[in-house]
């Protein structure tokens, strides 16, 4: 069940429909997923919890991330189509991680709805892309085109374990939480600026 909104704000309709038609996020999902686990493994720890389902997605990160740039490697195929696949593999992988942070914040009691969830999903969205494109660096380098496979793969299924481990961090210690948020202070100085 989840807890009231911990910024006092659901998300709103439109970012729903974002996460929904765009992302396919179904967030119905993710609370089913989070119900079996924890009907599945009853005395494990919210962390212990989290981890297993990190580890259920470091293979498929792997899988997906190691087929996101198959198109590039088949002779013939255009350059839109080769940009589509890519595309498509990494919005796989989007969703993916997004489950999974999600699926980590409902482990530790924090409401999906929130708009708190926003940011935070916006920033899975950006280290997705962001290792989404690392293998592009095989081809700048010079290197062969067979290695952007494993690199992907191995790209992929890192930023899984990052983003699952920071997420066991940032949902379960309030500290960790607070020092992620923290804005730092101005320094003050003492007399005039050089």
């Amino acid at each position: 069940m989840p807890t009231a909104p911990a910024s006092g704000a659901l998300q709103s309709l439109t970012m729903d429909d974002f996460l929904y038609f765009f992302l396919q996020l179904r967030k119905a999902c993710v609370r089913d997923v989070v119900q079996n686990v924890r009907a599945r493994y009853p005395t494990d720890t919210p962390e212990q919890l989290a981890r297993r389902l990190t580890a259920s997605h470091a293979p498929l990160s792997f899988l997906g991330g190691s087929l996101l740039h198959l198109p590039m490697l088949v002779p013939g195929v255009g350059q839109v189509l080769q940009v589509l696949g890519v595309v498509m593999g990494a919005a796989a992988l989007t969703r993916m991680h997004l489950h999974l942070i999600l699926e980590v914040a409902l482990l530790y009691g924090k409401d999906i709805d929130d708009q708190a969830r926003v940011p935070e999903m916006m920033a899975v969205v950006a280290a997705t892309g962001a290792a989404a494109s690392v293998p592009v660096l095989v081809r700048l380098l010079g290197l062969h085109p067979l290695l952007s496979i494993p690199v992907a793969g191995l790209t992929a299924t890192t930023v899984t374990h990052l983003l699952g481990n920071t997420a066991i961090c940032y949902y379960g210690d309030a500290d960790y939480r607070q020092a992620l948020l923290a804005v730092p202070k101005p320094l003050k100085t003492i007399g005039p600026a050089i």
